[in-house]
């Protein structure tokens, strides 16, 4: 009795590992270079960086030259990135909430599914930017033109 009782533990954590790895296998991973992130940090500047996935929650990086820069899944919540250069860069599903985009260029940059939410887009260059099931709920998008091809 014993060792059938210890079977199915047996069998039932493994189940749960293997529903985990499986889990984890159907998200992409998304794993920030802590160098790029410290770089970004101390000198504004990180052109081309793998920022996937990073917390950037609140960062203040007025006129961070980001230029294709991988910030996909990244979040930005709350940052202000006024002036920043986002030319080129990937913020697929990034966070973007309450941030300040105010005379950004964001020119051919990924924008899909991104979460935009109360963020402030004054005077912002989106031109050939990719902004479909982008999310702007309550944002203010004023001098800024988004448009959908």
């Amino acid at each position: 009795m014993e060792s059938t009782c210890f079977r199915k533990a047996c069998s039932l954590a493994l189940g749960a590992l293997a529903l985990s790895f499986i889990g984890a296998a159907a998200k992409p991973a998304m794993a920030a270079d802590p160098g790029d992130v410290q770089q970004l940090i101390e000198t504004g500047a990180c052109v081309q960086c793998d920022l996937s996935g990073a917390d950037l929650r609140g960062l203040h990086a007025l006129g961070a030259d980001l230029r294709g820069a991988d910030l996909s899944g990244a979040n930005l919540s709350d940052a202000n990135l006024e002036g920043a250069d986002l030319t080129g860069a990937n913020l697929h599903q990034a966070q973007l909430k309450r941030a300040m985009l105010t005379d950004s260029v964001l020119a051919a940059a990924d924008l899909r599914f991104s979460d935009l939410t109360e963020a402030k887009l004054y005077h912002a260059d989106l031109e050939g930017a990719l902004v479909h099931n982008l999310i702007l709920t309550q944002a203010e998008t004023f001098g800024t033109q988004i448009s959908v091809r």
